[in-house]
């Protein structure tokens, strides 16, 4: 009898070892144990914040935790995105914003205090939504020609809402519009785009792009105008309306949001937090809500995305560098 009791007590440790050891060597076994949090570095309502919330709510009911969302608007997304590089890297710190805004900052901001080639463990991508240009209901323009016309009539006379500030992917998406049609506006930063809506809606402001999640709801409310989307085809939410290179040849800009955590994340659990938000994102329910808000799914594996983001780096590059882009 007190052989058995050695054996028992030998296998019960013999698995605890094995247990504790399979843990250290696959540090996503026990992931997560805790609560995530998803920063996102704009302000509430816009097209980063409302995916960020429809997918945590979606990871924390599959893994049984709390996915906390939390805004942290500043310096054109730059100050969330700098938390979550200094962040531990353990997959509780993740960051989802516009990947296109991310990668601006590398080629626009000479004291960037984080290198986004180096200090991020890029997950997946989420989305793509158009940019939709959308006008004030005070203004005389109903279309994108309409607006070149206005404009050329009255230099000077318009302001342009760079919906997530200066050196956004929005505020360059306007700066190419404006180049390309020949036209000028001012430009009026703002932290993120719920709040250059707004003021859109009240007429504080002319025109704008801005990612169609956050900005069709307004446009189906009528608080603002529709003049053009900023894809390559016509959108099939809102087919009647054109795209922008109907008007000026080639134009293609928009929102596209993705998850990134901090660099030196164990590879397994980047790769376990890759399959869970894919998994959501096949979702009939998430499918249906993006699908409404005007936003494709854009799924990849971190291979995959990391390779893109490198390549936005480098062709947002050029443009700045074409344009001769510089903060004021």
């Amino acid at each position: 009898m007190f052989n058995q009791v050695k054996c028992l007590v030998a296998l019960i440790l013999s698995t605890m070892i094995g247990m504790s050891a399979f843990a250290q060597t696959n540090p996503a076994a026990n992931y997560p144990n805790k609560p995530i949090r998803i920063i996102v570095p704009f302000p509430a309502g816009g097209t980063s914040d409302v995916l960020a919330r429809l997918l945590g709510q979606k990871m924390g009911e599959a893994w049984g935790q709390t996915v906390i969302v939390e805004n942290k608007p500043g310096a054109s997304g730059n100050l969330g995105a700098d938390i979550v590089a200094k962040a531990t890297p353990d997959g509780y710190t993740l960051l989802l914003m516009d990947v296109g805004t991310l990668a601006i900052s590398q080629s626009l901001y000479p004291n960037l205090t984080f290198n986004v080639d180096k200090d991020f463990a890029p997950i997946t991508m989420v989305a793509y939504s158009p940019h939709l240009l959308v006008a004030s209901n005070k203004m005389p323009f109903n279309s994108a020609p309409e607006l070149i016309s206005y404009a050329k009539k009255n230099p000077g006379k318009l302001n342009f809402a760079s919906a997530a500030g200066s050196g956004s992917a929005n505020h360059l998406a306007g700066v190419v519009f404006a180049k390309q049609a020949g036209i000028d506006w001012a430009y009026i930063p703002y932290k993120g785009g719920a709040q250059a809506i707004t003021d859109l809606g009240a007429g504080q402001v002319d025109v704008t792009f801005n990612g169609m999640t956050g900005t069709y709801p307004h446009v189906k409310s009528g608080t603002i105008k529709l003049l053009a989307v900023s894809s390559a085809k016509r959108n099939s939410v809102i087919p009647n309306t054109p795209t922008v290179a109907e008007t000026i040849p080639g134009f293609l800009t928009g929102s596209w949001q993705g998850i990134l955590a901090p660099a030196g994340t164990p590879t397994p659990i980047v790769n376990k937090l890759n399959a869970e938000i894919l998994r959501a994102m096949k979702l009939p329910e998430v499918r249906e809500a993006l699908k409404t808000a005007g936003a494709d799914p854009y799924p990849m594996t971190p291979q995959e995305f990391d390779k893109w983001l490198n390549a936005e780096v480098l062709a947002w590059g050029k443009v700045i560098k074409d344009n001769n882009i510089k903060l004021d």
